[in-house]
C-alpha cells in the first residue's frame, strides 16, 4: 500500500461470500477541522450494515502522520484518491462536512468521473477573504504557540450547540485537544490559499445532498442555500437542534436524510 492514512474500513463483503449484484456504492467520509474519523461514528455504525464504509484521518489529524508545514486541500483530496486506489475504490459516494467539504469538493475538482454522489454538510465554496487568510494564519501561530487546548474551550459551544449533549460535546473536545497542533496549523495555512468552488458546483452532474444545522454558526443556512441553488441536481437538509456538527448532535436526522440520498444515488 502507498497511502500513509490511518482509516477505518467497514461492511465490505467477505471475499468468501456469495457477492450480491449490484452492489451499493461505497460511502466515503471526510471529517473537518480539528477532528478526526471518529466524529462519523454514527455514520459508520448505521450505514456499514448495508454498504462499505470509509473514513479515513486526514494527514496531520487522528493517527495519521504529522505533515508540518503548508497542507493545501489538493494535498488532502490526493491522499484521499491514493488511498481508495490501494483499496480498490473507483467509484463512491463521497461525503464532507466543514474543510472535509471543502476536500470533497476539491475531490470532485480533480477527479469529478470517481464520484457518484456528493454530501456538503456544514461547509462553504467560496474562496478565503484577504481578512479570513489573516485570521487563518493567526490561528495556526497560536496553535503552533500555545497547543490544541484554549482553542478547544473557545470554540467547543460553537461547533456544537450550547445545548448539546454533554457526551457529544465532551467527544468533539476530546478529538480537538488530541490534534497534532502542527497538523492542525498546516491545514489552517492550506485551507487560507484554498480556490473558489463556486463555479465548480454549478458543473456537478452527480446528484448532492446539503446539509446544515440551523444553529450553526460558522456556515449558516444562508450557505446552504447557496449551495444547494448551485448545484444543478440537489436537496437541501436543515437539522433542527443542532449546530456545525448535525452529524453528531442530531444523528438520527441526519442519518435519515442521507439514507434516502444513497437510495436515490444508488
Amino acid at each position: 500500500m502507498t497511502t500513509f492514512l490511518a482509516y477505518e474500513d467497514k461492511g465490505a463483503p467477505s471475499p468468501l461470500s456469495p457477492l450480491p449484484l449490484p452492489l451499493p456504492l461505497p460511502l466515503v467520509l471526510i471529517h473537518g477541522h480539528p477532528f478526526d474519523r471518529t466524529m462519523w461514528h454514527p455514520q459508520i455504525t448505521e450505514f456499514a450494515a448495508t454498504r462499505r464504509v470509509i473514513a479515513p484521518d486526514l494527514r496531520g489529524y487522528g493517527r495519521s502522520p504529522v505533515v508540518p508545514g503548508v497542507t493545501p486541500l489538493s494535498t488532502f483530496a490526493e491522499d484521499i484518491a491514493t488511498l481508495l486506489d490501494d483499496l480498490g475504490v473507483s467509484e463512491f459516494v463521497l461525503g464532507g462536512l466543514s474543510m472535509g467539504g471543502q476536500i470533497a469538493m476539491e475531490c470532485v475538482r480533480l477527479h469529478p468521473h470517481r464520484v457518484r454522489g456528493l454530501l456538503l454538510a456544514d461547509t462553504f465554496p467560496a474562496a478565503e477573504t484577504q481578512e479570513g487568510r489573516r485570521a487563518r494564519n493567526a490561528t495556526a501561530d497560536r496553535l503552533l504557540r500555545e497547543g490544541m487546548t484554549g482553542y478547544a474551550d473557545e470554540v467547543l459551544y460553537k461547533m456544537v450547540a450550547p445545548y448539546a449533549d454533554a457526551e457529544v460535546a465532551a467527544h468533539v473536545r476530546r478529538m480537538m485537544t488530541a490534534t497534532d497542533p502542527e497538523g492542525a496549523a498546516a491545514a489552517l495555512r492550506g485551507r487560507a490559499e484554498r480556490p473558489d468552488y463556486r463555479d465548480l458546483l454549478t458543473r456537478v452532474t452527480v446528484p448532492a445532498l446539503v446539509v446544515v444545522g440551523a444553529d450553526d454558526e460558522y456556515t449558516p443556512v444562508p450557505d446552504a442555500e447557496a449551495m444547494h441553488a448551485a448545484l444543478p441536481d440537489s436537496t437541501l437538509h436543515i437539522v433542527e437542534g443542532a449546530a456545525h456538527l448535525p452529524n453528531l448532535e442530531r444523528p438520527h436526522d441526519f442519518n435519515k436524510a442521507l439514507t434516502t440520498f444513497l437510495a436515490r444515488v444508488d
